[in-house]
């Protein structure tokens, strides 16, 4: 891949000049994403146990706030699947159950309960960002996240087969798997035929995408609405009926139906705003820990993502873009509104759509607060089984066989990070998961003969060659939890001092997958800024797999003999 950065001037910017300059690139892009945008904030809101609008209010407010505060130039700001299970746990948590079983006054009072919670987390990503501690993100081993969104993409599956089956149901997640064939054998017919279609489209949508330049300029989500929509009306959703079938009666009526205003403007009467008093609480704080830790996570991730996939190699700054995402946060919770995140999906699409600016982020909400301000009336046509769909897929797509399979090849011990995270994340909750995928990244690096100082400090020698060049000498372990301090030498001894750095890990005693995986993401700061970071002496340890990422070893003499 070519990392050589264009010519400065030819590089698109957010400000004034490029509004104008990139207008059309931008609005167009923004429209394409509003409509895989809407479905999505709409399907991850209900799922999270908010009102379907909600999802809408954080996107149009990462629209309009967050793209004036952040200079992520790609990146889509709204509510994000991986989020779900962090929101539906916290409304449970304080008594209410979302749509399941309709909409009462304990769902009201623990979505406004909820809305407290994102406030107070949105306060600490602020403080977060200011504090510029954005570089933490850093510290999480790449298998443990892995297990977590794969955990994340199981629940959302558990959670949405009911819906998509016209079916109520709210257990524990594994316990919603174990129940799946009840599920069947009690679904609604009619439902079900809607939600089988749609989650066949989004299925196959893609693999025609790959076959036919006209379905490609079609997202899948539009192609689910074109089909479920005139579906449901000849299903005769809008009005209460039953019908037969083989014996047996069912139930149809508008609950099954997107619940929206209806009138034009009605979106500003259902504004709900928190209630603080939830903050006296312990178990609210709980949930504050665990939206901001996760979704700063999810944002920083996604933005790095972004970044690397950026044809300009624009380089955003993750405190400053954490301060934007934690103002959103605020502001959208205040309202009524989920936590937002810079959301990889869409922002992967704006990309694709042939975004230039972050206007393309600032034009998509544009387009959502125009739709659910003067058409909301036709969004209450939407079925939610159609919305399960896209979520049932997105569930797929965090937990795809292909991620247990990638994980195997880099090497066993990465594989049983992740499925330890996993199901613990299953039987229990996501911090819980992750903690323990941390402490057995931990053991598993003991027991592989770091130190327990060596875990936490990395042994490092400075040696300057000459005036443009500099080596680092890695003594011991260079490892997740001593990869900030190990990454904040090269960026001093590097970047800031404009020198080329080798970094020679020939005296190191262990390097594990994430470290790998992180030094070619600095590798490639280094090449944008015209300076080179070489690695040396890995060939002295021994890869646990074929895989170029994979963890090495130092193995000892009689081992190697005996082996």
């Amino acid at each position: 891949m070519n990392l050589t950065p264009p010519p400065q001037k030819d590089v698109p910017r957010g400000d004034a000049s490029g509004f104008a300059r990139f207008f059309l690139d931008d609005i167009t892009s923004g429209f394409l994403v509003f409509l895989i945008a809407l479905p999505l904030c709409l399907g991850i809101s209900m799922a999270s146990g908010y009102p379907a609008i909600a999802g809408v209010f954080t996107a149009i407010i990462g629209a309009l706030v967050a793209t004036f505060i952040s200079n992520s130039e790609l990146t889509i700001k709204g509510p994000a699947a991986g989020l779900i299970v962090i929101a539906i746990g916290c409304v449970e948590d304080f008594g209410g159950n979302g749509l399941t079983g309709g909409w009462d006054a304990k769902d009201i009072t623990a979505y406004r309960a909820t809305l407290a919670v994102g406030v107070a987390a949105a306060l600490l990503q602020v403080l977060f960002g200011l504090l510029r501690a954005g570089i933490l993100a850093e510290f999480f081993p790449a298998a443990a996240v892995r297990g977590m969104l794969a955990a994340i993409g199981v629940i959302i599956i558990a959670k949405q087969v009911p819906f998509l089956l016209g079916v109520s149901a709210s257990e524990e997640p594994l316990k919603m798997l174990l129940e799946m064939p009840s599920y069947v054998a009690d679904a609604n017919p009619a439902i079900a035929v809607i939600g089988v279609c749609s989650l066949l489209i989004m299925f196959c949508w893609p693999v025609l995408q790959r076959r036919s330049v006209v379905c490609r300029k079609v997202p899948a989500q539009v192609v689910v609405l074109v089909v479920a929509i005139p579906m449901g009306l000849a299903m005769g959703l809008l009005r209460e009926h039953s019908y037969s079938l083989l014996g047996h009666r069912y139930q149809l009526s508008d609950r099954y139906l997107v619940s929206m205003p209806e009138q034009m403007f009605g979106m500003f009467d259902d504004i709900t705003f928190p209630a603080f008093e939830a903050l006296g609480q312990w178990k609210a704080w709980k949930w504050v820990f665990m939206f901001f830790l996760i979704g700063t996570l999810e944002s920083v991730l996604s933005a790095k993502a972004i970044d690397l996939l950026d044809p300009w190699k624009r380089k955003s700054d993750m405190n400053r873009d954490t301060v934007a995402v934690g103002l959103g946060n605020g502001l959208s919770s205040l309202v009524g509104g989920l936590p937002m995140i810079s959301e990889i999906v869409r922002s992967r699409a704006n990309i694709d759509s042939g975004a230039r600016t972050r206007f393309a982020n600032f034009w998509h909400g544009v387009f959502l607060l125009l739709c659910v301000a003067l058409i909301p009336m036709l969004l209450h046509l939407i079925p939610l089984a159609a919305l399960a769909a896209m979520l049932v897929y997105t569930g797929f797509r965090l937990a795809h066989p292909t991620e247990f399979r990638t994980v195997y090849r880099i090497g066993k011990e990465q594989l049983m990070i992740f499925l330890v995270t996993l199901t613990v994340v299953l039987a229990t909750d996501l911090l819980i998961g992750v903690a323990t995928g941390i402490a057995l990244k931990l053991i598993i690096h003991l027991f592989h003969g770091a130190s327990f100082r060596g875990l936490w400090k990395p042994q490092l020698e400075i040696q300057a060659i000459d005036e443009a060049n500099t080596r680092i000498v890695v003594r011991e372990a260079a490892i997740f939890s001593n990869w900030i301090p190990l990454r904040r030498r090269l960026v001093q001894s590097g970047l800031e001092q404009k020198r080329n750095v080798t970094l020679d890990f020939s005296q190191a005693t262990l390097v594990d997958h994430s470290v790998m995986e992180k030094l070619d993401e600095v590798a490639r700061d280094f090449q944008l800024c015209e300076l080179r970071l070489d690695v040396s002496g890995l060939e002295s340890l021994r890869p646990f797999s074929d895989a170029p990422h994979s963890a090495r070893r130092r193995v000892s003499e009689t081992s190697t003999e005996e082996a």
